[in-house]
């Protein structure tokens, strides 16, 4: 605009932040965003652990490892919150037989988890979407804001502990987390070969660099024994992930034979360590579970 004098031109840029629409629009961001980090703090200030559960490779078993251990927490009794955040490749619905829409609390607006049982909850963006099978086109802006509401937005109540399910790398999903909960704590799933131990080790990198404590190296689908002749197959050679934790000085976990039950209960929306059946899986499994509660616990 071409103003007829200085007079005139001082007037019209002295809108007062009230008046000015893209003042205001700033106004209104800063205070929504003012708002999400005060309900954010309220929310983590209840929960007492949280564990993140990373990878820098994909097919390693993350969502698998995530779903059994806040099934293997809930049954020992802690009040326990599974939050999926890998966007664009949600597995934990389908885990867990996870068909309708979540709800929102009509008192405080909140979303409400997913109540599996008396000491679980989860919240995934499947969740959220219509169509099952509808892609999520979203860039980082949009991941965090989403990733941000499930820890502000989502009525969690009292949590023991909080599982976070991340998508495999190093990228915006993982940084936005320990942005976001600085007091999580990881846990880093592989696979023996180098191919995924090479990836881990970013991984490994990451943590270090944002400086969030790593609980250990957990090694999945170590081997497998045959249903026939009982004989035990190396499937992705063995060893492996305790040789790269011992290497970088973190604590090994232990290591999960594969089972194909695994993948028959995540298909049939029930974690395997929901059953009472023993087997090497499950003992396997309570293993790694009591390794990590004596790290939190001391």
């Amino acid at each position: 605009m071409i103003h007829k004098s200085v007079d005139q031109a001082q007037k019209a840029s002295s809108c007062s932040q009230q008046s000015c629409p893209s003042q205001q629009s700033q106004n209104d961001a800063a205070k929504q965003q003012m708002e999400m980090e005060a309900m954010i703090k309220s929310n983590l200030a209840k929960i007492k652990n949280k564990i993140f559960v990373l990878s820098g490779k994909g097919g390693v078993g993350k969502s698998s490892v995530s779903a059994n251990l806040a099934t293997s927490l809930a049954k020992k009794g802690y009040k326990t919150g599974l939050m999926d955040v890998d966007v664009h490749g949600p597995s934990i619905a389908q885990m867990f037989g996870m068909k309708d829409l979540l709800d929102i609390d009509p008192g405080t607006k909140l979303l409400l988890p997913k109540q599996i049982n008396e000491n679980l909850k989860v919240v995934t963006v499947q969740a959220l979407m219509q169509d099952k099978d509808q892609a999520i086109i979203w860039r980082g802006p949009a991941k965090t804001g989403i990733i941000k509401q499930f820890v502000g937005s989502v009525c969690w109540g009292e949590l023991d502990f909080l599982i976070i399910d991340a998508p495999p790398g190093t990228g915006d999903e993982p940084l936005t987390v320990i942005q976001t909960i600085p007091d999580a704590k990881g846990i880093i799933v592989t696979t023996p070969q180098e191919v995924a131990l090479a990836d881990i080790r970013k991984s490994i990198s990451f943590c270090k660099t944002v400086k969030m404590e790593t609980l250990g190296v957990l090694e999945n689908m170590a081997g497998y024994t045959c249903p026939h002749c009982n004989q035990f197959i190396d499937l992705f050679k063995s060893g492996g992930g305790e040789k790269t934790a011992k290497a970088q000085g973190l604590n090994f976990l232990g290591s999960i034979p594969f089972d194909t039950r695994v993948v028959a209960s995540g298909d049939d929306g029930v974690p395997l360590m929901t059953y009472e059946a023993d087997g090497p899986f499950k003992q396997a499994f309570t293993k790694v579970v009591d390794n990590i509660l004596k790290q939190i616990e001391g």
